[in-house]
């Protein structure tokens, strides 16, 4: 069996089920985050930074969908700056309606600034070690990845798992989206990597494997445009379910036809919106991605659940606009 790799004891590694990214913890004069979770955990995630290395002066978000900025707003009352990409930081400075997707996919995000926008090649203090900021647009158009090179650490984001790939939205940006996620890969992989940190799921212990199956999948994503677009729906219902604690079983179609990302897939397939509707959900259900239980429908994968009440937060369009600097 191949040895877990090790981190350096400068690093504190939290993996996490869904609904909430894995997140990594840098420790020293100033200790840094990467990533927060998901905002009904922000509480959970604060207060394991605090209880890990006290006050914490900068999270970095390798991406901004929920998963992964859910609690910014909390760290960045208590003190935090926020990083983030720059495509990102313009957008959320603008307070553009379409920020994090969160409208688009129907996934709550607290309101927060970005006080550092990074730009590729950028190095970057965090804790007390220098990472070296790696654009790897292809899941969001404004994904990073952070290397450390004396240790070798890359942390990648959503753009590959020991068990998958990022899904890339062909409808939001492009068609082109799932080469550019191909080609973000191929850059990645040029690094060779000692340790491998992603967001969902655990560390691979053998970084090259990993690698070169994220390779093999995400060509699939490439060659198959519309295996691309179910797998991508898959993956947004799925994550629906998770937390809602589920959704009763006669609304998830109706459910389904509300939503801005099931249009745009039925449009790119080239079938009506309630076809896609009811065939996702039956395809889903035949496959164990989701189940039916005490009369509602439930993702299969393992999650965190989430409390009923913690998801009323506004959509990007509602937040307040952000102050002059």
């Amino acid at each position: 069996m191949t040895p877990q790799p090790s981190l350096p004891a400068w690093a504190t590694w939290w993996q996490r089920p869904f609904p909430d990214a894995n997140t990594l913890l840098l420790h020293g004069q100033q200790a840094a985050l990467v990533d927060s979770g998901f905002v009904a955990h922000a509480t959970e995630t604060a207060e394991w930074a605090r209880a890990h290395a006290g006050t914490v002066g900068l999270v970095v978000n390798t991406h901004w969908h929920s998963d992964h900025v859910g609690g910014n707003a909390l760290l960045q009352a208590q003190g935090a700056a926020i990083a983030a990409g720059a495509f990102e930081a313009k957008a959320i400075s603008r307070r553009d309606p379409g920020c994090c997707a969160a409208e688009y996919l129907d996934q709550p995000v607290a309101p927060y600034t970005v006080d550092m926008p990074l730009d590729d090649g950028q190095v970057l203090r965090l804790g007390d070690t220098d990472w070296e900021v790696i654009a790897t647009p292809g899941h969001t158009r404004g994904h990073l990845a952070l290397w450390q090179p004396e240790e070798r650490l890359l942390v990648v984001g959503d753009a590959l798992s020991d068990y998958d790939v990022g899904w890339v939205n062909l409808a939001l940006d492009g068609r082109d989206a799932a080469g550019t996620a191909l080609a973000s890969l191929k850059r990645t992989a040029a690094l060779d990597p000692r340790v491998i940190l992603p967001s969902h799921g655990p560390i691979p212990a053998d970084p090259g494997a990993a690698l070169a199956a994220a390779l093999r999948r995400a060509q699939r994503l490439v060659d198959d445009p519309d295996g691309a677009v179910w797998y991508g729906a898959r993956r947004i219902l799925a994550f629906a379910l998770m937390i809602r604690g589920g959704i009763p079983a006669g609304e998830v179609e109706p459910y389904l036809h509300a939503r801005a990302w099931l249009t745009d897939a039925a449009r790119l397939l080239g079938v009506a919106p309630e076809t896609l509707a009811a065939e996702l959900v039956t395809t889903m259900l035949g496959n164990g991605a989701i189940v039916l239980r005490d009369g509602r429908l439930h993702a299969a994968a393992h999650h965190t659940p989430v409390a009923a009440g913690t998801l009323g937060v506004p959509y990007p369009r509602g937040w307040p606009e952000t102050e002059p600097r």
